[in-house]
């Protein structure tokens, strides 16, 4: 789902790993909305390079693998702002994820964490981020 009217102000990372035969996805909560790592584009920065940074800033993962490539999924616009936001897919091995404190906030930008499974993820997501999820689902689905 590649959107091209519009540049992204954001990008992230739906970051999966393997449990078992079944696949786990990262989400974030910040208050009550739950989402994947993301942040905004910086003036100067691919739409992927501030998606590795953001989500290397809201989680500590650094060992990102794409096996997929660099396909993304576009959302928005949406908010007040009229945001859109692009989402890259990545997997990694690493489960032990840590939310770092801000240096501009003082204190961690998200206050919890959590790896789900599709339901679940389906379940805490909002509606925006449905169509990345399910097409998320779609490239799962062609990975042995």
């Amino acid at each position: 789902m590649d959107a091209t009217h519009t540049s992204p102000t954001s990008a992230g990372i739906v970051v999966v790993r393997r449990v078992g035969t079944g696949w786990r996805f990262l989400i974030l909560r910040a208050y009550r909305t739950w989402d994947f790592p993301k942040g905004k584009i910086e003036p100067g920065e691919t739409p992927l390079n501030a998606a590795l940074r953001e989500t290397a800033e809201e989680t500590g993962l650094t060992k990102l693998a794409f096996p997929w490539g660099e396909v993304y999924c576009e959302v928005g616009p949406y908010g007040p702002r009229r945001k859109t936001a692009r989402y890259y897919l990545a997997k990694t091995d690493q489960a032990s994820i840590r939310l770092p404190i801000s240096p501009e906030l003082g204190h961690p930008e998200h206050h919890e964490w959590r790896w789900v499974n599709a339901n679940e993820a389906a379940r805490l997501l909002p509606p925006r981020l449905q169509p990345v999820l399910a097409w998320t689902l779609d490239f799962l689905d062609t990975t042995p």
